[in-house]
């Protein structure tokens, strides 16, 4: 006799306990978007790409390269036009995204994709060649999702990881590995090196740098930025944390519109979930006029959850001078609503003209024009050089000369002498010093650590 379809479940599920079966059968069972599948099948890493794909983009575009840029044991006769890839990660809503220096660099039209497989023009906004970071943005009428972005802190060697990017142009591909060694160095070629990186056996291929590497909640833990040539499983990337704070600087109101606000957050508290305590405030500046203090805790700024120092900066950024920016603060476990005024961020013309890079460092810097730059075939943007050395100064004893060219001090680069008055100005500068310096000379960068013995 032939069954009818529904005799089954009836043969199989007839008893009680067969029923209970039956249940717990179709309550595995779940909808995706490609139809039904079961629980067992969306992994945490399933769960993770989900979370995080759509705040993952993908970069093309076309640069020179020059013989200097070529890898080791390349012949090439001269400068040619290559297609260049990368991948980028959503940090705010309005389409800023962070990706490596290395993946915009000298590229003369920047184009993203999104995950939906829409393409936008990008803008470089700001780059940092010593810390191969970058910080572009595409126009859109929507609110982009904002890479969930975790800690590097507590990061365990042998956890799992996954990697995310534009793979070979393979767009969107995700591998996945474990966390394999941390705080390595790595020296990628004569002009780029890196430090304290995160090492991974997940697949990092050329086209992953500047994408996610997550860990399986689907929180960004680092920057893929580095493969090792001819190695098999070794990839290597920048940890968040310090990821975000030169995010914060790439993307300050002070760098992108010339406003200020004069707080100093502490280091390592970007990683707390209540908020980030205020190490100083400038004198004079906008922060001390609204009443902040060292030690107050930020919870807030206009109304956005701030974890991090990106946070602040992001909260602030496009905000006028005549419009006042709620802060909700803690200060000694007690809650306070503070409002602050942002200021222009003029330099002064009434005090006397002094010359701190020569006082404090011993060097005297001039500018060199974008084009005679050029002839360096560097992949920095720009630098200083340098005219002259004091005698005894902490430059001299560093060994920098004269025909170097600075270009960059700890994590900035120092393309015009504002930089370095930037940098010598930092509330935090003590905390940064000695401070790293990267020199060209001839075809090497070099570099070496600066202690300033006194401050003005």
């Amino acid at each position: 006799m032939r069954l009818s379809p529904a005799c089954c479940p009836l043969r199989v599920f007839g008893s009680p306990s067969g029923l209970v079966l039956a249940i717990l059968s179709v309550a595995a069972i779940s909808w995706t978007s490609h139809g039904f599948a079961s629980e067992l099948r969306r992994t945490a890493i399933v769960k993770a790409v989900e979370q995080a794909r759509d705040s993952v983009v993908n970069i093309h575009g076309q640069k020179t390269i020059t013989p200097s840029e070529e890898t080791a044991g390349a012949r090439v006769e001269g400068p040619r036009r290559v297609n260049g890839m990368g991948t980028g990660v959503v940090v705010d809503e309005r389409g800023y995204i962070l990706t490596n220096h290395h993946v915009v660099d000298g590229v003369r039209k920047i184009e993203v994709t999104m995950a939906d497989r829409s393409t936008h023009t990008a803008q470089l906004i700001s780059s940092d060649p010593v810390t191969d970071l970058a910080i572009i943005r595409i126009t859109t009428d929507k609110k982009l999702p904002v890479m969930p972005i975790g800690s590097s802190h507590d990061l365990m060697i042998g956890e799992p990881v996954i990697a995310m990017g534009n793979a070979y142009g393979y767009e969107h591909t995700v591998t996945r590995g474990i966390i394999s060694a941390l705080h390595r160095s790595v020296q990628v070629s004569d002009a780029q090196s890196y430090e304290d990186l995160i090492q991974t056996d997940a697949s990092i291929n050329p086209g992953n740098s500047g994408g996610p590497l997550m860990n399986i909640d689907g929180a960004m833990i680092g920057i893929n930025v580095a493969v090792r040539a001819g190695a098999q499983g070794i990839g290597f990337a920048i940890p968040a944390n310090k990821a975000m704070q030169i995010a914060a600087d790439l993307l300050s109101v002070q760098r992108l519109e010339n406003r200020w606000h004069g707080l100093v957050i502490a280091p390592n508290s970007p990683d707390a979930s209540d908020g980030v305590k205020i190490q100083s405030v400038e004198k004079d500046s906008p922060a001390e006029k609204a009443g902040l203090q060292t030690g107050d805790v930020i919870r807030t700024v206009a109304g956005k959850e701030v974890i991090r120092t990106l946070d602040i900066e992001r909260a602030m950024l496009g905000k006028q001078t005549d419009s006042e920016i709620e802060l909700a603060v803690d200060r000694e476990s007690k809650p306070l609503k503070l409002n602050l005024q942002l200021a222009s961020k003029a330099r002064s013309t009434t005090a006397e003209p002094v010359d701190p890079v020569w006082d404090l460092l011993g060097l005297r810097l001039t500018v060199i024009p974008t084009q005679q730059f050029k002839q360096y075939n560097s992949r920095y943007r720009g630098g200083l050089a340098v005219a002259a050395v004091r005698t005894g100064s902490p430059a001299a004893k560093q060994g920098i000369r004269k025909g170097d060219v600075l270009v960059g001090m700890h994590v900035w680069e120092t393309i015009t002498p504002d930089n370095v008055d930037y940098i010598l100005n930092r509330p935090d500068f003590a905390e940064i010093e000695p401070v790293k310096f990267y020199i060209l000379r001839g075809s090497e960068i070099l570099y070496g650590h600066l202690a300033v013995s006194t401050k003005r």
